[in-house]
């Protein structure tokens, strides 16, 4: 009876599937995307800082919101939008909010969840109203199928200074290759890539997470068996909690603390860079998926544009950044998932894993970098679909992959390539091809680059 309403209710039959199919992808999917639970924790807690809590329970705390998060969003992504696409947390956006917004702006940790639950309020709104996909269908296509690989390159850059493969040169070269020989953490970082992207290229389901557990476990064992001093590889456990009262909720004193014109500010920069990372994603996800169309859009866009704003409303509430939609959903579509019954498992699979919330702490943040770079390289992969022999399209493309990781800022390379994408349509003559909407995207990233680079907003907070 369950299986025949399931079957009724997601269209198994329209979409050429089966429950034993969609829950297969479904797996499929969480195993490869598993991987969030540990690594967004390890990256907000350098910004999150609740007092009085050791980074160690913070860590948890995060843990299990990133988990609810995901189950708020992948959850709605089934129900409403019925769609196979697993959500969390976004790579990328996470790092924006953390090393950018707090740890370089100044901003109070509060405020910044503030502001990520106000755009994911306006969000809401222009996805009810149709313009979020109004605007995506006018991204300039070469930024759409380049900022993948630039988040990628971004995403590497964070995951290899964790690592301790580079390092600051601040008198030399800026950035260098770390003591790999003679620093632990840099050597078994190392080795737990290698053995990471070895099992990720035999097509070991759960590669990711599994390379992260099989790295820590050796450096607990080097530990043990004294090869290196106590500490040196290993974090200290702190006894288990799933209180979250010191994030659920902090977004409140956020708006009380707030000055409007720096908060307006905030808010117009979470907005644009979270906008189109999520514009990105979804249509790398269906360009991975094969479900677009000539035009390269993603058939009723909408509703997984819904599912991701009520996710990233849910999840500033709760405490985290941003919510996205996973490239890594294609690899359940590869399995055959193409109903929302794929997203209830990965939903489903989500909240059984917080009987393991515990053992997030214990995960030491150079490996839980390693799915960083694993992720950015298979992000690369976007860049083949650019036309590279066109120079209106290299330009803008070359633009955003480049900015990206040499400003440490997601939002500077989508600027990039939205500037410059009209920039070289006129200077080649095709200015008939560039749309209104294009030059009023670039005409606001002006205004963007002058507001992050002038000092406006510092001087504001």
């Amino acid at each position: 009876m369950i299986r025949e309403q399931l079957a009724e209710f997601f269209g198994f039959d329209e979409h050429g599937t089966t429950l034993e199919t969609e829950v297969l992808a479904g797996a499929t999917t969480f195993l490869t995307m598993s991987y969030i639970v540990i690594v967004n924790p390890g990256i907000l807690s350098n910004a999150i800082t609740p007092e009085g809590f050791s980074q160690g329970a913070v860590i948890q705390m995060l843990a299990v919101v990133t988990i609810l998060s995901a189950f708020v969003a992948t959850l709605t992504m089934a129900l409403y939008a019925n769609r196979p696409f697993g959500q969390a947390p976004g790579l990328g956006l996470n790092a924006f909010f953390a090393f950018t917004v707090v740890l370089t702006l100044g901003v109070p940790w509060q405020t910044a969840l503030a502001a990520v639950v106000v755009e994911g309020v306006i969000f809401i709104a222009l996805t009810a109203v149709g313009a979020r996909r109004y605007l995506i269908e006018a991204f300039p296509e070469p930024v759409k199928l380049s900022v993948g690989a630039g988040i990628g390159a971004f995403l590497a850059l964070i995951g290899l200074q964790e690592m301790r493969v580079v390092v600051a040169d601040p008198e030399g070269t800026i950035v260098t290759l770390g003591a790999i020989a003679s620093d632990p953490v840099a050597a078994l970082s190392v080795l737990g890539l290698l053995l990471t992207f070895a099992l990720y290229a035999a097509g070991v389901r759960g590669a990711i997470i599994l390379g992260i557990l099989l790295t820590t476990a050796a450096g607990y064992a080097a530990e043990f068996a004294g090869i290196v001093t106590s500490g040196t590889l290993t974090n200290r456990i702190p006894g288990a909690t799933y209180d979250i009262t010191p994030l659920a909720g902090a977004f409140v004193d956020g708006l009380q603390q707030v000055e409007p014109f720096s908060f307006a500010l905030i808010v117009f920069t979470f907005f644009f860079v979270d906008f189109f990372d999520t514009a990105g994603t979804l249509t790398g996800v269906g360009q991975a998926a094969g479900f677009l169309d000539d035009d390269g859009n993603l058939p009723e866009i909408e509703k997984p544009l819904m599912a991701d704003g009520i996710g990233t409303t849910a999840g500033g509430i709760l405490g985290t950044s941003t919510v996205t939609t996973y490239i890594e959903s294609a690899t359940g579509v590869e399995e055959g998932g193409r109903t929302g019954m794929t997203a209830l498992v990965i939903a489903v699979l989500f909240l059984a894993s917080l009987a393991l919330v515990p053992l997030a702490a214990a995960i030491p943040l150079y490996a839980s970098h390693i799915a960083l770079v694993v992720i950015a390289v298979v992000m690369l992969g976007n860049i083949v679909e650019v036309d590279w022999d066109d120079i209106t399209h290299a330009i803008p493309a070359g633009m955003t992959i480049l900015i990206m990781p040499f400003t440490f800022n997601i939002g500077y390379g989508i600027a990039a390539g939205i500037i410059s994408y009209p920039v070289v349509k006129t200077a080649t003559g095709e200015w008939r091809d560039i749309g209104a909407t294009q030059w009023a995207l670039a005409a606001a990233f002006v205004v963007y680059f002058f507001v992050q680079t002038s000092g406006v907003l510092q001087g504001n907070l």
